[in-house]
């Protein structure tokens, strides 16, 4: 009997089928509009689009304007490209417009399909943002479709690191900006590390079409994105810990697979607090249990992670000196990432490379967060479907499948599951030899460089020529790729998520032609493509013949998603493809999730060596596995980004003061507020509400305005008056403070203080954020273990978190009036070089923030070195703030060097 859910989906269709039915009418009117749009010369192109964006300035909805948008881009598209998009492309950008997620299979032309969507939104003139995953791809995406934005009459940038300002900022001045998601988070942050509005790069987040959604926004946002600087060098307390941790044993510490996470037994903490002690690391008085010896736990933690949990050539490769992190799930090198709280650090130690500072943050975003800015957000990917529910819940994205081109042809066969590894690589040898025979091309697909290796190694011993992709080869990612379509070609790859580049049966023809020319410049590039094309047919009729591609996975993965990926690289537009997964009881899913269970059942059924369990059971057990562990990681996710939505309100606040300061042309208002709030607290604390007069601290109040006020004025005489009460001194306070800025700033001159007052408010806020995260990442570390007390880690961090940001805006106000109070009138040379020099601190703390973030070492500032400065006479020095760097030249911060205090 069906479910009233099955009658439903039967007579209304899926919510999935409802969205295409909506969609078609809108497929319709564009095709319906072609001719008129083909009549069109080229110039008539670009003045439709001037037509279009002056409806849209003028509060047409750009849903209206849908149809003729779209006619206009798919006609450029033809011209510039000779790509003519399908209806489904029409429909994936319909999708896109709307603020969904398209989730189109590989080869449908997720590339092209972006151009309809972004070209319609770029009309109303705010910018549209097309992010990827690499800059790779920004680049070759952003040349090749600039021909249908050029087309159009649009411009189009490219935001990539390293680029000079002027650049950069015209790059996101462009109608349609390319970018990684990494850059542009960054550039958010150091936008907001800025000192003034004109040296902003991001004029706003208007929208977002992501490239590999669910890459960008699940897998690469499970680590926040840190602006950082220089810390104190610990290198030979990484080195001195790495002498100790080789020496454990097995019971000295327990691993958690499943978690990813490792604890000392009290066997091991005995046994480390003696290895500690003999190596002086700890005091012999001292245990590893006292507050003191928090920071040496921190590091031999961290230490036995980077030993226990991190694999060379798996999580990292060591390559020219340096540890490069691997990303899991696209095998690619991440140069210029590193691991947080010394955990880089200790893999460092660990492979006996140079070990480079650790960090403090100066400014962070996870992407959960950078992504919600936007006013409307989109993305396409191949495989999201699995993940619809996180992708609903964090950024409010529905996902829409949209139908193929053509029937999708592949046969996807069952899972076989080995008793072991051994006998599973034998499998996956005579299945590629099988297929190679016939001249199928094959795509095995790895989960690390090192097994990537082991098979390769394996096959040179059978005779099997074969391609490896991985993060060794990186530079040669797009040749392999394109070569692995060929007659007979075998190819290696660890994962294939985001490489951009399809598979086409038979080879790529516009690569061969690109190389056939590079070996013979003087040829005539018409006659080498028709020979290739030639050859190209005969080849892929052939390829075809033999059943297409052949993908073959060695491993699933934690994330059915990936596993998918991997299979949708067989089977574009409608080509005939075979995909198959080779599995052993010892691979890590199956061994972490209950393989004993079905070792032990295999060897009830008596199975023989070399034998194979083949069953749509396994797969669906399979599945319910990859289901938990992404059911798992979700809420790890969510939980993560509960915490930092506390500090991403705190953030929205400080930026937008930050902005309000950049924007005001008269800052005085906001000054005279803070002064009078300070003066208040005073009062408050010193003279507090029903108290007597003989009760009042006057001396302390005195002594207090003479250090942050900067006014001499008679407060216990005052509060001997008779009829005097708190309100009446407050009010004195406030007229007296008044008027001696008002003598300040007759004796600077208005311009000149209101400069002063902007650099100095721009100054503290900065170096007031970068304690602040301090603290809440101190806070964020500790606060777990409040569950033991039976309390909410999260509620607590927010009580507390809420507390320290009333105590930021309250110290902010304090340094800020009395910084402005200690300020004396100067002569008009001393007055231009002050506020040369407040300049010339703000610029090298953003410059030491953008290298922290581009991993390079702050370098001092030339500026600073103008006439009547001296680095080795801090008189010259004025007022550096406590967090900046020593004008010393050290490296270290003021308050760690000159400004140590006693």
């Amino acid at each position: 009997m069906l479910g009233i859910g099955t009658i439903t989906k039967k007579v209304f269709g899926t919510a999935n089928d409802r969205k295409i039915k909506a969609a078609r009418p809108y497929v319709e009117k564009i095709n319906a509009l072609e001719p008129e749009f083909e009549a069109l010369s080229d110039e008539q192109l670009k003045e439709r689009t001037q037509a279009l964006a002056e409806r849209a300035m003028a509060g047409e909805s750009l849903d209206d304007l849908l149809p003729e948008a779209f006619a206009n881009c798919r006609e450029a598209a033809k011209r510039a490209l000779g790509l003519r998009a399908f209806d489904v492309q029409l429909m994936g950008g319909i999708f896109l417009h709307q603020g969904n997620i398209a989730e189109m299979k590989t080869g449908e032309g997720k590339t092209l399909v972006a151009t309809f969507p972004a070209y319609l939104n770029a009309l109303s003139g705010k910018g549209v943002h097309i992010v990827t995953v690499n800059d790779y791809l920004a680049r070759r995406d952003a040349e090749w479709m600039g021909k249908v934005y050029s087309a159009l009459g649009l411009t189009t940038g490219i935001v990539v690191p390293n680029q000079d300002d002027v650049e950069k900022q015209a790059a996101y001045a462009a109608d349609i900006t390319y970018a990684t998601n990494n850059e542009l988070g960054f550039d958010y942050l150091r936008d907001n590390m800025k000192p003034d509005l004109t040296q902003m790069y991001q004029r706003g987040h208007n929208f977002a079409i992501v490239d590999e959604v669910d890459s960008i926004l699940i897998d690469e946002a499970r680590t926040p994105l840190i602006i950082s600087g220089p810390a104190e060098d610990r290198s030979s307390l990484y080195q001195e810990i790495d002498t100790v941790i080789p020496l454990l044993s097995e019971e000295h510490y327990e691993i958690d697979e499943k978690t990813r996470q490792v604890t000392y037994t009290d066997e091991g903490n005995e046994f480390l607090e003696e290895q500690l002690k003999a190596r002086g690391i700890l005091p012999e008085d001292q245990t590893l249990y006292d507050p003191e010896s928090t920071t040496v736990v921190h590091h031999v933690n961290q230490g036995l992670r980077a030993h226990t949990l991190f694999t060379k050539d798996k999580d990292y490769i060591v390559r020219d000196d340096e540890v490069v992190l691997i990303d899991e799930f696209t095998g690619r090198m991440m140069p210029g990432r590193r691991l947080s709280e010394g955990l880089h650090q200790a893999i460092e130690a660990k492979e006996g490379v140079s070990i480079k500072p650790e960090n403090v943050t100066l400014a962070s975003v996870t992407f959960q967060n950078y992504f919600r800015l936007y006013d409307k957000l989109a993305g396409m990917t191949g495989t999201a479907l699995t993940e619809q529910e996180e992708f609903l819940q964090i950024y409010g994205l529905g996902v829409v499948e949209v139908p193929t081109n053509k029937p999708i042809a592949r046969v996807d066969e069952d899972d076989a599951v080995y008793r072991t590894g051994r006998e599973k690589y034998d499998g996956i040898v005579e299945a590629i030899k099988e297929a190679h025979e016939k001249g199928q091309p094959i795509l095995v697909g790895t989960t690390s460089i090192e097994k990537s290796e082991v098979l390769a190694g394996l096959l040179t011993a059978e005779g099997l020529t074969h391609n490896v992709l991985n993060a060794r080869q990186h530079e040669k990612e797009a040749q392999i790729v394109a070569e692995a379509g060929k007659l007979g070609a075998i190819t290696i790859a660890t994962n294939m998520a985001g490489r951009g580049t399809d598979i086409q049966l038979g080879g790529n023809v516009e690569m061969r032609v690109l190389e056939a020319l590079a070996d013979d410049p003087e040829a005539d590039p018409e006659a080498i493509r028709e020979r290739i094309e030639a050859e190209h047919a005969d080849e892929k009729q052939k390829v075809l013949e033999a059943g297409g591609l052949f993908v073959l996975a060695t491993e699933r993965h934690e994330s059915r998603r990936i596993d998918n990926q991997l299979r949708g690289r067989s089977g574009r537009q409608g080509d005939p493809g075979r995909s198959a997964f080779f599995l052993s009881l010892e691979d890590d899913l199956m061994r972490i999730f209950g393989s004993d269970r079905l070792d032990k059942m295999l060897g009830t059924l008596g199975m023989k060596d070399g034998e194979a369990i083949v069953h749509p059971w396994v797969n669906k057990s399979l599945e319910r596995a990859q289901a938990k562990v992404e059911g798992r990681n979700f809420d790890i996710r969510k939980q993560l980004l509960k915490f930092d939505d506390v500090m991403n309100d705190q953030r929205k606040v400080i930026f937008g003061q930050r902005r309000q300061i950049m924007e005001a042309e008269d800052l005085n208002e906001i000054v005279r507020d803070m002064r009078h709030q300070v003066i208040e607290d005073m009062v408050l604390h010193h003279m507090p509400p029903k108290s007597y007069a003989d009760q009042w601290d006057t001396e302390g109040l005195y002594a207090e305005v003479m250090e942050k006020l900067g006014i001499d004025v008679p407060v216990i005489a005052w509060a001997d008056e008779e009829g005097v009460d708190d309100d009446d001194i407050r009010e004195r306070l406030e007229k007296a403070t008044d008027e001696f800025m008002a003598e300040k700033e007759e004796a600077f001159g208005p311009e000149n203080m209101r400069s002063v007052e902007k650099q100095i408010l721009l100054q503290t806020i900065d170096a007031k954020w970068r304690e602040h995260l301090l603290t809440l990442e101190h806070l964020r570390s500790v606060v777990n273990f409040r569950g033991y007390a039976q309390r909410d880690p999260l509620n607590e961090y927010k009580t507390e978190s809420f507390q320290l940001f009333e105590g930021l805006l309250d110290g902010l106000r304090e340094e800020v009036t009395q910084k402005l109070s200690q300020i004396r009138p100067l002569s008009k040379e001393e007055q231009e070089k002050l506020i040369a020099q407040l300049t010339a601190q703000r610029e090298q703390a953003a410059r030491a923030a953008m290298a922290g973030a581009e991993g390079e070492s702050p370098q001092p500032n030339p500026e600073l070195a103008a006439d009547g400065f001296d680095e080795a006479d801090p008189a010259t020095w004025g007022n550096p703030g406590r967090n900046d760097p020593c004008p010393c030249g050290s490296g270290k911060k003021f308050k760690h060097c000159h400004g140590r205090l006693a």
